[in-house]
């Protein structure tokens, strides 16, 4: 099921404009895409910031209700305030279901705790990819990608070809001819121990 999200048409422009829509506690935004014109419109804060809590809203198609009428669209940017709990601006891509798209899926990292470089070893997992660029239909783009790591020991590594994509999703960075780490194992506790033998050790005289 898509998730709804509710806009309005924004006829007012500049940063008194928006200023304006912010203190009434509206969003501006703008959705732009699919050989459409840009269109500025504006959203409920209150109703955006409980969305944006959810991983899936940033990874998923949307179905943006601008003014009863309904258009698939991909979360692309949010601009928020530096240190007040605001969003300032929201941008969305109109999306076609017959040409693909380019955006960031989140990595979901499973089985950590029971592969032998943690459960036998006692290392420590390091994720160091956290999403993955990928292209495809939207109606084939996955909320998440699952990593499973059960079989990796100390010192061994995850590459992105050796993750399982879903049908019809592609990676960008492979079909580049890249293979970057996703996860790695590190042997935490060894690492300690030298660490402290290392601290205890006399000073030379």
């Amino acid at each position: 099921m898509q998730i709804e999200i509710k806009a309005a048409k924004r006829d007012g422009q500049g940063s008194g404009a928006s200023r304006r829509l912010r203190h009434s506690g509206r969003v501006p935004g703008i959705v732009y895409g699919a050989d459409k014109a840009p269109q500025a419109i504006d959203l409920d804060h209150k109703e955006l910031m409980l969305s944006l809590r959810h991983e899936v809203f940033h990874s998923s198609v949307l179905s943006l209700v601008l003014d009863g009428d309904k258009q698939s669209v991909l979360l692309k940017n949010v601009q928020r305030h530096p240190y007040k709990p605001l969003i300032l601006h929201v941008d969305f891509l109109r999306v076609d279901a017959g040409h693909k798209i380019h955006t960031k899926v989140p990595l979901h990292f499973i089985n950590a705790d029971v592969c032998p470089g943690v459960k036998l070893e006692g290392g420590v997992v390091s994720h160091v990819m956290t999403e993955l660029d990928v292209t495809c239909l939207p109606g084939s783009l996955p909320e998440f990608i699952e990593v499973d790591c059960k079989d990796l020991a100390v010192g061994h590594s995850m590459h992105l070809s050796h993750l399982t994509l879903p049908a019809g999703v592609e990676s960008v960075m492979l079909h580049r001819g890249e293979d970057p780490t996703v996860a790695t194992i590190l042997g935490a506790k060894a690492e300690v121990v030298e660490e402290a033998e290392g601290e205890g050790e006399a000073p030379a005289a």
